[in-house]
């Protein structure tokens, strides 16, 4: 005789699956437990559940036990059964009597024959999408009554909410995955990129304190890159650079890191080191790949490389300021002539700049007036004119040559300097912006002006922005301070009140190198910024899915928020391109201007010069522009 449904049965098994819904539970724990709760709410003695897609074969999901998975594969295998006509039809369908239905002339005799008297399909459905059925089998001939039947399908609409849940969460994991994996890797080589290398650093730094053991970061850029795209064209630019990722990538064991840092720039992480020898053989290993030329695209190009090593001892800290030390190193490998191996140790004492000496000469600069302030573009993508531009500091000594700003700047800081050198930087700057006013009157140009954590949290900057602005006649609203999001992350509420200061007077400020490090979208709502500068790494991928819609996202969320945005590194027509078509305000970049003094940004505002494109400016920027190129550098 049938069972009655127990309702609260029913009821109890209808809330417990609900519960499963918001949780993160795997879908088969989830679905073996429901199909054995089944059988013990309906007058069944199994259940199955199979999952079928449009044009594959169908697969097995959940049974309640032996004989359901036993029923469920023979319809699969025989390609005959109700599953499959449930499923095609969008309907239930009931067999009473596998002996006397004559639908099934496949599956029924082979179900008779393994003990199967009844056995009733329930589709899986939700709106027109069709995912497969629920199978509930008696071992003897008979029917189910009109509740059995709607309590049925009530739970086979569980079960099709629940596996659309699953597979929309799955798909959300396997999108977020795919994001972060495209956030941390570089576009081109697949390399891990400088943010996935700043996170490999910590843990390495973790791990050689637990084994007491050395670490080694190698720094190689490759010499005169920029000739090849010049000669070549960036497509063998990029390819060269795939090639050398691929032949480098031989170099490193499945513990270490080779990261593409920028450009043309790689950086190793070797961990685990037993000696510092090792560091020097790892060094001579990477310059000896380079001893065979690069076959591309018919073109077989000869390149080298300049690398500067870093070494920690056994258990010391594996930071940023090794990676710091690298790259100092690897930029006096590249002043070396004369032939020799472009490879330099940081510990050689005769060949680096160490830092007592450097914040000696740094001292004596700015005391002697050695600095002085170079300016990019920032062109409009819509009027493709120059609208804008950024202040950058560089300093050339008389005996090193040009200083990189990644070596002065940390200096700088370290030595309380910065907050001096700020100030000047801000003050030149403001009164090149004036003397390009009083020149050209009716041309609106704003000026960008970078700012440091130790800026901001002196307790005098606010006077200082202040005094530079009534002593240069600078228009306030035409300055613009960058400042970058780790800066509110490390120091709060501090930071905070003072930017609301300076936007008080009139100034504008700028979010710098968004999409980096810590940058979350969440903190705009909290800046009182005006500008987002995307990040010339996702620029510099924008040829690719992943890179296009990472920075039209961020640029459509800005513009919601009221926000310009500013696109970074551009550096060839085809992002030019991109970011206009993605709606990106203005842009900046080798390709629309390279850095250059006052007295040419001068020469570029004159309304002949404004009236020409963008990109055929460059003769006249090689005509004023003569620093050296290493000193360009940002």
């Amino acid at each position: 005789m049938d069972i009655m449904v127990n309702e609260d049965k029913l009821s109890s098994v209808l809330s417990e699956f609900a519960r499963t819904l918001i949780t993160d539970f795997p879908i088969q724990r989830i679905l073996d437990h429901l199909v054995e709760r089944i059988v013990e709410v309906l007058p069944i003695t199994s259940a199955g559940v199979t999952l079928i897609s449009a044009g594959l074969a169908p697969h097995y999901v959940a049974a309640s036990n032996d004989s359901a998975l036993r029923f469920e594969r023979l319809q699969t295998d025989l390609s005959d059964g109700p599953c499959l006509w449930a499923y095609e039809s969008g309907e239930a369908i009931c067999v009473a009597d596998l002996t006397s239905d004559h639908r099934f002339p496949q599956f029924a005799p082979a179900a008779v024959a393994a003990g199967l008297g009844a056995v009733f399909t329930f589709p899986l459905r939700h709106g027109d999408s069709r995912l497969g059925a629920l199978d509930l089998y008696r071992e003897s001939a008979g029917d189910l009554d009109v509740d059995d039947l709607a309590a049925a399908q009530t739970l086979a609409d569980v079960v099709a909410a629940y596996l659309l849940n699953a597979q929309a969460r799955d798909e959300a994991r396997a999108t977020s995955d795919r994001f972060h994996h495209s956030a941390m890797h570089d576009t081109l080589t697949g390399l891990p990129n400088r943010l996935l290398l700043h996170e490999r650093l910590e843990h390495a730094s973790q791990r050689a304190k637990r084994t007491q053991t050395n670490t080694a970061i190698l720094f190689a850029d490759l010499d005169n890159f920029k000739h090849v795209n010049d000669t070549f064209g960036h497509l063998v630019g990029d390819e060269l650079l795939l090639a050398v990722a691929q032949r480098m990538s031989g170099l490193i064991r499945s513990s270490d890191t080779l990261a593409r840092f920028s450009g043309d720039e790689f950086v190793f992480l070797y961990e685990g080191l037993t000696s510092p020898g090792d560091v020097e053989i790892l060094a001579h290993r990477i310059y000896d790949a380079f001893a065979q030329p690069f076959e591309l695209a018919g073109t077989q190009l000869i390149v080298s490389a300049s690398v500067g090593m870093a070494f920690a001892g056994p258990g010391e800290e594996v930071t940023n300021e090794l990676l710091f030390r690298a790259d100092m190193a690897m930029y006096q490998a590249k002043r070396r002539t004369g032939g020799e191996r472009n490879i330099i140790d940081i510990r050689d004492a005769l060949l680096i700049m160490d830092d007592r000496g450097l914040e000696a000469d740094l001292r004596l600069s700015l005391a002697n007036h050695e600095f002085h302030v170079a300016y990019q573009p920032i062109v409009s993508m819509q009027t493709q004119r120059i609208e804008g531009v950024e202040a950058l500091l560089r300093w050339t000594h008389a005996s090193r040559g040009p200083v990189p700003p990644a070596t002065m700047v940390p200096v700088a800081e370290r030595t309380g300097l910065i907050g001096e050198i700020g100030t000047w930087v801000l003050e030149q700057s403001c009164r090149d912006h004036t003397s390009w006013r009083h020149g050209h009157p009716n041309t609106a140009l704003d000026l960008s002006v970078n700012v440091s954590v130790r800026q901001l949290l002196s307790p005098a900057y606010y006077e200082s922005v202040a005094d530079v602005l009534e002593r240069t006649e600078m228009n306030p609203t035409s300055l613009i301070l960058e400042i970058t999001v780790s800066i509110l992350i490390e120091h709060g509420d501090r930071v905070l009140t003072m930017l609301h200061e300076l936007t008080a007077l009139g100034v504008r400020l700028a979010l710098d190198d968004f999409g980096t490090g810590y940058s979350s979208l969440s903190y705009l709502a909290r800046l009182p910024v005006q500008v987002i500068k995307i990040d010339g790494s996702f620029v510099g991928d924008i040829g690719t899915s992943p890179g296009r819609a990472i920075v039209g996202a961020v640029t459509n969320l800005s513009h919601a928020l009221g926000l310009v945005v500013v696109a970074e590194g551009v550096e060839n027509l085809n992002q030019r391109d991109d970011v206009h078509d993605i709606g990106c305000d203005y842009a900046q970049g080798y390709f629309l201007g390279r850095l250059m003094p006052a007295a040419a940004i001068a020469a570029l505002l004159d309304p002949p010069m404004l009236d020409q494109p963008v990109h055929v400016q460059a003769a006249i920027e090689q005509l004023v522009f003569e620093e050296p190129a290493t000193a360009v550098a940002s």
